[in-house]
């Protein structure tokens, strides 16, 4: 499967923007780079403004503002105003502020579709420090379950056995909540 490596949807394409997983590697003297399990390594491209909640961030990009939703997992509310707050959702969006304070660099990876209905960027998102995974990370420390929208479906395999660890070992919101979509009573 490919999966192309993309700024935003709309943004005119140029050779730093999209990069196809299993391409050549950058050069020696190349921007800090990441490796994910299954890919080469690729140079931030987008910078954390704030957390909004455990799975939707704030970054620039190329001088643009964007709103990204994680791809492949789901937290519990913590800030939806149509819906209420559900049980780890606040301690959810804490973790990810702990993990992503703005500033961080982090790459964003496509898969199939750009964007959601409310025109949120869709991404794979890695810290480019230490080479986190963070959605994957996420679904390990018990912050998270899966949630797959196809065809938006890359690492479903990864992201399930992540979520049937945590969830065998009782890890956070498994072990606090039984599971996720708990509301707070």
């Amino acid at each position: 499967m490919t999966v192309l490596i993309s700024l935003a949807a709309g943004c005119a394409a140029t050779g730093d923007e999209t990069t196809e997983i299993g391409a050549e590697t950058p050069s020696a003297g190349a921007a800090p780079t990441v490796t994910l399990p299954d890919q080469g390594q690729l140079a931030p491209n987008a910078v954390v403004e704030r957390v909004v909640d455990g799975d939707t961030i704030i970054v620039e990009m190329a001088g643009q503002r964007e709103r990204v939703r994680l791809l492949g997992i789901d937290t519990p509310e913590s800030v939806a105003e149509n819906r209420p707050d559900q049980c780890y959702g606040e301690e959810s969006s804490v973790y990810l502020s702990q993990l992503l304070p703005a500033g961080t660099e982090v790459t964003l990876i496509r898969d199939v579709e750009a964007r959601d209905q409310y025109d949120r960027l869709l991404a794979y998102v890695v810290r480019s420090s230490d080479e986190l995974f963070i959605n994957l990370d996420l679904l390990e420390q018990g912050f998270a379950g899966v949630l797959i929208y196809e065809p938006n479906s890359y690492y479903r395999d990864l992201f399930e056995a992540a979520e049937d660890a945590a969830f065998a070992d009782d890890r956070g919101l498994w072990g606090v909540c039984g599971g996720p979509d708990v509301p707070l009573e």
